[in-house]
């Protein structure tokens, strides 16, 4: 009966730990997510990039996160190689500094983080304040659940069953280690299952020996979990998290035997245990780093070989703008045909994409170059939508349900609405950028950033709609429709300010002034367009009853 009472206890307190650690991860992610590609892809050095990742680590409080967003945008080749490996290898580091700092003992802060919290998450309609307040509750709720597990450890620290588990650990090294392994993966999350493994060393549940092989196991079991969630990408992403999980598993494991055999592992107690355990999980990170830090770009010719890409030139050919998702033998499966259409939609989000990151660099630099990118992959665009049409009239409408028509309907809308946010790109955007070079006008520093934070916003509301278009899921419908209101409310209050610049007489400004204000009207436009893939779900489900959403207030929470 203690056993049943302590393994549900662990399991609670686990889940707790996992979901406050996750509460803290999307917070930060949905204040800043679009901040991140900027951050991430900007040109920089080997150990600018490991310093940028192991920023992003601390923040978002997990590697794997970080790995996974350097293996998309590596993907979708806007990171090399050695600069994404060196993001991971900085991300590995920054995970295990969060540790030293969640490991301090702050339960008198928990009270004060609940409070404050909550009522930013609450109380306050700004966003970017709702999501602090998730994030102070997150880690109020990381505290709690650290004292959960405690208490779940106490009642048999003293029996006969812990004291056997955690003597077979210390003795059998191997077995710690693989379990670890299987431990940091199962949790998904490398920093809750070290942050465990230091908790029940604290508390003496287990010996320093045994806890410093479960941790050079989670370092390689971390390694796994963005191995598992960069499966479905194309061979370019996957690479660096393989690199990593290389590296990473071939430190551990050398570390672990060195340790073990060479030496007693009792060297490293250079204070208490749990301070000891996280000291050497520090070390083993920054060790990495250091040594793999300089072969970096050595390593890439060696990946590239050992990861080619499928048929060479091929699968440039393929992964290029004009190969087409549609798939004409799917015309009379339902599920199949409206699943090809989809992947056609995913293209062409990514095409808006790729035009839309052109826009800052439209504005500073006006570049010939620029203008004819953005109308070559307009016509992309344009030439893909007659496509999507074509497959669409070849439907056989009497075979499919009445659903699956609406579906097909709702999708060919959705083709219609990113092939006018090309539009709007190709003609309206580049027509203000030329008027900003032709006149050799320069935004005042206020106008530019609001423009790149709107700029930002729009992004981050792009990949949102690739989430919905996949997951079809209503939470994440819900959210996207916020967040368009949010984004209409972000271009009121741009506007507002730009005028009362004008009413200060900034002479900027005033050159400025309709470049300004077309920019605005053109990002809300686009983001109104990408939006659009929210409303089916929405009226599905009975969220949507004219042109307005029910309950409002609702619809608020649908940022947590």
């Amino acid at each position: 009966m203690v056993i049943i009472s302590f393994l549900v206890s662990l399991a609670g307190a686990t889940m707790l730990l996992l979901f406050a650690v996750r509460m803290v991860r999307t917070g930060i992610e949905r204040s800043y997510g679009a901040s991140f590609q900027r951050l991430l892809t900007q040109n920089q050095s080997m150990l600018g990039a490991s310093s940028s990742g192991l920023m992003l680590a601390i923040v978002l409080q997990s590697s794997a996160a970080v790995a996974l967003l350097t293996a998309g945008f590596s993907a979708n080749g806007f990171l090399s190689f050695p600069t994404g490996l060196a993001i991971i290898l900085g991300g590995d580091l920054g995970s295990a500094l969060i540790i030293q700092i969640l490991s301090f003992k702050m339960d008198w802060l928990v009270p004060l983080l609940l409070a404050t919290g909550g009522w930013l998450f609450v109380k306050v309609e700004n966003k970017k304040s709702r999501q602090l307040g998730r994030v102070l509750m997150g880690i109020a709720l990381i505290l709690i659940s650290l004292q959960f597990l405690r208490e779940a450890i106490a009642p048999i620290r003293d029996s006969a069953f812990l004291p056997a588990v955690a003597d077979y650990l210390a003795r059998d090294f191997l077995t710690a280690f693989l379990v670890g392994a299987a431990l940091a993966f199962v949790m998904h999350s490398s920093v809750a299952a070290i942050l465990m493994c230091v908790t029940l060393v604290q508390i003496g549940a287990i010996p320093f020996a045994a806890a410093l092989s479960l941790a050079l196991g989670a370092n390689m079991g971390g390694a796994f979990i963005p191995i598992w969630l960069t499966r479905d990408m194309n061979t370019r992403g996957r690479r660096i998290p393989v690199a990593n999980l290389i590296l990473r598993g071939s430190w551990a494991i050398i570390v672990l035997m060195v340790i073990h055999i060479a030496f007693d592992p009792s060297i490293l107690l250079f204070s208490k245990a749990g301070q000891s355990l996280i000291y050497a999980h520090i070390g083993f990170n920054l060790s990495l780093l250091l040594l793999a830090l300089p072969f970096c770009r050595i390593l890439q010719s060696s990946f590239e070989l050992f990861m080619p890409d499928l048929q060479g030139a091929r699968a440039e050919e393929l992964n290029s703008q004009v190969a087409s998702a549609l798939d004409p033998a799917a015309l009379d499966s339902p599920s199949q045909a409206i699943a090809s259409l989809k992947r056609e939609l995913l293209r062409m989000i990514d095409m808006v994409e790729a035009m839309f990151r052109l826009i800052p660099d439209m504005y500073e630099n006006g570049a010939n170059e620029l203008f004819q990118s953005a109308s070559d992959q307009d016509k992309v665009i344009n030439s893909t939508l007659s496509g999507f049409r074509s497959y669409v009239a070849k439907i056989p409408p009497d075979t499919y349900r009445k659903q699956d028509n609406k579906s097909v309907r709702g999708l060919m809308d959705y083709a219609i609405r990113l092939e006018t946010a090309g539009d709007v790109i190709s003609k309206e955007i580049t027509s203000a950028a030329r008027e900003m070079r032709d006149g050799r006008m320069k935004f005042s520093d206020e106008g530019w950033n609001e423009l790149l934070k709107m700029h930002e916003g729009v992004r981050a509301n792009l990949q949102l709609a690739s989430n919905v278009l996949i997951s079809d899921d209503l939470e994440s419908a819900r959210l996207l429709v916020v967040e368009k209101a949010e984004f209409k409310r972000a271009e009121r209050k741009s506007r507002k300010r730009h005028l009362a610049r004008l009413q200060d007489g900034r002479a900027e400004s005033f050159e400025t002034s309709d470049v300004h204000l077309k920019t605005l009207r053109a990002l809300r436009d686009i983001n109104s367009h990408i939006s659009a893939i929210a409303y089916p779900i929405l009226y599905r489900n009975g969220q949507l009853l004219e042109t307005r959403l029910i309950e409002n207030l609702e619809l608020r929470d649908a940022n947590s």
